[in-house]
């Protein structure tokens, strides 16, 4: 018992002694010296101790032999930056995101798709395909505790077909499925490409068909218009891997290297020839072979790669059902040939596609294609499946650059309810209660604050309404409500004050 308050004694003496120098520093030290008093007091009880609570030597390294406090030491200022390439969300900036995903998730509700989500954190190999990806070279990978190497997703797809695989044929097929998952890749940062982003992601799978893609390019187009963009703004590049598939062939190039040429024939669009050109020939293609390649991949027309490629092509017919298709569905306006698209992951199979900004200004809005193989290369089952995944950062700065971008610096309350004295707090929180439960959105005013200052504050969130709480109106059993779009004021009775939200709302 004696140890114990001798024990407080000295840990009361230290508090005090930081305050002391916390006070000439300028510094705040006194939650961190309060934190090791509970700490201390409290034992291992469960809560987070720091290094300085298990330091028995903790007072002979803040006093000196004449027992006067040393001076504290510097503390490095944090970086209020987020991790580069990263970003913060800020209320404004959460809106958008919020109003984004709903126009996503109404899209894929629309046209039946079902939500999923998977970790964020999975196995690497998982990823590590051996194909000449740069996915596999931008992973955010590393060995946890228990020795596992994993890494942070860096797009969907695989986990989806994870999941697939996990059910082992208990899926009834086919399904549409949607998510929007965060992905993090470790590459070179440009306008609206950072290392983590989000991604709306629609996969059909079980449809084998050139069906499947017509509905995906379909969905991709609905949220082009419900956003405001244009066939002007954007187009949809469409192209066969089969296209290239049917050259290669024609070459000699065996089949087993096709998908290991398509992922560096797409960094062509990126590096001059010379730059890939030693990776070719471990792959066994001579130059001419990869020159009249890209001669092929120069045709912009579905007529004039039929010049080139066998008449009984099955890339051809199913390019051309494919467009077929599109004009069914109206969005042909969206759609051309570009039998450069190859898209850079060796799992896609069939049709590929990309849209893109028709001015130019931007990279790729979006992509996608068919992938019937993906399964087999985890070992499972040959399942067919299609799919996108559509970045969030892209699209708000082409919906900036158009200017279509709503604005999100409000809240956009419906009301905000505040009393013009402290006696009257308890009728605003009933005021506020009752609009609540009749479905409104209210910020209560917590404090005492000036009608000048809730008015701006109610104009700076974009509120409909101000509920003033005042004296005079009370006793009648009245508030007062201003429309801060037209500038009107009226009273309306406490008790009738859900009946006017609901009048409000639907008007």
């Amino acid at each position: 018992m004696i140890t114990f308050f001798l024990q407080r004694a000295s840990i009361a003496s230290a508090f005090q002694q930081a305050c002391r120098i916390s006070a000439r520093n300028g510094r705040r030290s006194i939650a961190s010296s309060s934190s090791i008093l509970h700490a201390k007091e409290g034992g291992s009880g469960g809560g987070r101790s720091s290094a300085a609570v298990a330091d028995k030597d903790l007072l002979t390294k803040t006093s000196d032999k004449k027992g006067s406090s040393k001076q504290a030491t510097t503390t490095t200022l944090l970086d209020t930056n987020p991790p580069k390439g990263t970003r913060d969300f800020y209320p404004p900036e959460m809106r958008l995101q919020s109003w984004l995903f709903e126009q996503w998730r109404q899209v894929a509700a629309t046209y039946g798709f079902s939500e999923y989500d998977a970790p964020v954190l999975e196995s690497e190999s998982l990823y590590t395909r051996k194909a000449g990806e740069e996915v596999t070279q931008q992973l955010y990978n590393f060995e946890d505790k228990g020795g596992r190497n994993v890494a942070l997703r860096p797009e969907m797809t695989p986990s989806l077909a994870r999941m697939v695989m996990a059910k082992k044929g208990g899926l009834p097929l086919p399904l549409k499925w949607y998510s929007i998952p965060q992905c993090w890749r470790y590459e070179r940062m440009t306008r609206g490409r950072r290392r983590e982003h989000y991604q709306w992601n629609m996969d059909i799978w079980g449809v084998d068909g050139i069906e499947a893609e017509a509905e995906l390019l379909s969905a991709m187009v609905t949220f082009f218009k419900n956003v405001g963009l244009t066939s002007d703004d954007v187009g949809i590049k469409v192209n066969s891997r089969n296209v290239i598939g049917e050259v290669l062939t024609e070459l000699g190039v065996p089949e087993e290297k096709f998908a290991a040429t398509c992922v560096l024939v797409d960094k062509l669009e990126k590096v001059p020839l010379d730059a890939i050109q030693g990776e070719l020939e471990e792959l066994g293609l001579e130059r001419s072979m990869i020159e009249k390649l890209t001669d092929v991949l120069t045709n912009k027309s579905i007529e004039s790669i039929s010049a080139v490629l066998p008449d009984d092509s099955k890339a051809v017919q199913e390019l051309t059902k494919l467009f077929e298709l599109c004009k069914a569905y109206g969005i042909e306006d969206w759609i051309m040939f570009d039998a450069s698209v190859v898209r850079g992951l060796a799992y896609y199979t069939g049709v590929v596609f990309e849209a893109f900004d028709r001015k130019g200004v931007l990279r790729a809005v979006a992509g996608g294609g068919r992938y019937d193989k993906l399964l087999e290369t985890f070992g499972g089952d040959p399942t067919p499946a299609a799919g996108f995944g559509f970045g969030d950062a892209v699209i708000v700065e082409l919906l900036k650059e158009r200017n279509v971008l709503p604005s999100f610096e409000g809240s956009a309350f419906d009301s905000v309810v505040f009393a013009m004295s402290e006696d009257l707090y308890g009728v605003a929180i009933e005021v506020a209660s009752k609009l609540r439960a009749a479905g409104q959105t209210v910020d209560l005013i917590l404090e005492n604050k000036k009608p000048k200052w809730v008015f701006k504050h109610a104009s700076r969130n974009e509120a409909r309404y101000c509920v003033i709480v005042a004296g005079n109106e009370y006793e009648n059993g009245e508030v007062s409500v201003k429309d801060l779009s037209a500038g009107e004021q009226k009273a309306v009775k406490i008790d009738s004050l859900g009946d006017w939200a609901t009048e409000v709302s639907s008007a």
